[in-house]
């Protein structure tokens, strides 16, 4: 917490997609989770005010509200995803999470191509589980974001196979199955992205070297050296340029 907030880096981005290879209870999942991380009730403000009495305050800012939802809505139109969902709790935190919904739904007017949702948390957890091909993009609060793409993770077969990116000016790569993709489209190299995605989906299929986050035995350095090895088939780099 107080890296990112050192480091102003307000957004989180988690892409959940479903892989070959891994067997969960659905298929076909394709959404990116966009959290903001700097305020909200993970801003470290509390205090016992008599004993046995706790206050802690949740802090959520206009500025903060509409620099996330402008990312959200920047990273739809970049990567030609069609709708933003904004997750809330403002039919109780009327305030709070109300300035932040008032401020996606602001945001959402400048993007009229872009789809535009609202959904209260607790009816997105609940979609999440039964229905999570309906999402695309979603833009949440601090801890709402920490719920759900953990939530998220879970359905396509854990954190080791979502990448994660924490943006400001610069940004830090976490998570090592697919984050290389990620590195790679980041910095506009997406020929290379697509050959490692390839790679790493072809060891998938195979399914002879495996974590054992997803039912196998190997050690990530064994995984590593099998994507590595992947790379003399002739017909990859071809196939990433198609």
């Amino acid at each position: 917490m107080k890296l990112r907030n050192a480091l102003d880096l307000y957004a989180n981005v988690v892409h959940v997609k479903s892989l070959p290879g891994i067997k969960c209870r659905h298929s076909n999942i394709d959404c990116v989770i966009i959290r903001e991380q700097t305020e909200g009730e993970y801003s470290a403000l509390e205090h016992e005010c008599v004993t046995g009495v706790v206050e802690c305050l949740k802090i959520v800012t206009a500025t903060k509200s509409q620099r996330i939802a402008k990312f959200a809505f920047d990273y739809a139109t970049k990567n030609n995803r069609q709708k933003v969902t904004a997750v809330h709790k403002a039919n109780i935190m009327k305030l709070g999470d109300g300035l932040f919904l008032r401020s996606c739904e602001e945001m959402a007017k400048l993007y009229p191509k872009i789809e535009f949702e609202r959904m209260i948390v607790d009816n997105c957890t609940m979609q999440m589980v039964s229905h999570p091909q309906q999402f695309d993009v979603m833009v949440t609060p601090n801890l709402y974001g920490n719920i759900v793409d953990n939530l998220a993770s879970g359905l396509v077969g854990g954190a080791g196979v979502v990448p994660v990116l924490l943006i400001q000016q610069t940004v830090l790569f976490l998570n090592l199955v697919h984050v290389t993709l990620t590195q790679k489209r980041h910095i506009n190299l997406p020929l290379y992205g697509e050959m490692i995605r390839m790679l790493v989906e072809t060891v998938l299929k195979d399914g002879k070297v495996r974590t054992k986050d997803i039912g196998g035995q190997s050690s990530t350095q064994e995984f590593t050296y099998a994507v590595i090895h992947n790379l003399k088939l002739p017909d990859v780099q071809q196939q990433a340029r198609a």
